[in-house]
């Protein structure tokens, strides 16, 4: 059986989370991000590997004061339903702790899925920094059909 491992993103993989992103984006089921994107922000992502293939990648972005986004979440489809993504994600909550973040939250198309890792669903109201800074540059924007939840972090 083949082992998988998560580990933060090194700069040669770059290319490759880019193409698992955009892979999805193509299916309008995230947004794109562009290799200057991706550069700029690489620190928030964690990668998981598996036979020195990139088949996993998730971010966690902090936006403001105590707060952070989960986003970019994509795992190879052949790779799909295996625990991968919240293995992702739960890497990325423990991050948070890490850094004293007290509120994450994601927008997502996959409610039960966030669900299941104790997010809820709140009104995208109460997330003005994240419509400010990226979501106004978004094509769908203001018709957005994502959801918004958030996780309150225990300290």
């Amino acid at each position: 059986m083949t082992t998988h491992f998560i580990r933060k993103a090194k700069l040669t993989d770059v290319a490759h989370i880019q193409s698992l992103i955009n892979s999805y984006a193509s299916g309008n089921k995230m947004l794109p991000r562009s290799l200057h994107d991706i550069y700029e922000c690489l620190r928030d992502f964690h990668v998981c590997v598996e036979d020195e293939r990139i088949i996993g990648v998730c971010a966690l972005h902090i936006t403001w004061d105590n707060l952070a986004e989960i986003r970019s979440l994509a795992v190879a489809e052949d790779r799909q339903r295996h625990g991968i993504g919240s293995e992702l994600v739960k890497k990325c909550l423990d991050e948070a702790v890490n850094l004293g973040l007290a509120s994450i939250f994601t927008l997502t198309y996959s409610r039960e899925f966030f669900s299941k890792l104790g997010f809820a669903e709140v009104d995208k109201a109460t997330l003005p920094h994240k419509v400010w800074a990226d979501c106004i540059r978004c094509p769908q924007f203001p018709n957005c059909s994502e959801t918004a939840m958030t996780l309150e972090m225990c300290q």
